[in-house]
């Protein structure tokens, strides 16, 4: 968990998604994460998170549904959404907290 302390702790604004490659809604996303972190160059980080392989942070963060999207900066949840979204409505969102 104090790996995760330091991802979050950061001065510009993180997008953790937290996916599994069961879930179809989770594979469509890749993409859209590519498009958001090509678009947001180094003004954010895009991380994603297999909860198979990181089931005590997921829930601990009480994550559901999948894929679920969180923002965090300077070590606070900022943003929260499960479900898919679209590369436009998510820099426009990570772009409030640049």
């Amino acid at each position: 968990m104090s790996k995760f302390g330091e991802l979050i702790d950061v001065e510009i604004p993180v997008l953790l998604d937290f996916y599994t490659e069961a879930n179809d809604q989770s594979v469509a996303m890749h993409s859209v994460l590519r498009d958001v972190a090509a678009s947001l160059g180094d003004k954010a980080k895009v991380i994603k998170i297999d909860v198979g392989k990181n089931k005590e942070l997921a829930e601990a963060l009480r994550v559901k549904g999948l894929p679920t999207l969180i923002i965090y900066k300077d070590g606070e949840m900022k943003w929260r959404h499960s479900g898919e979204q679209d590369a436009n409505t998510l820099i426009n969102i990570i772009q409030e907290y640049v």
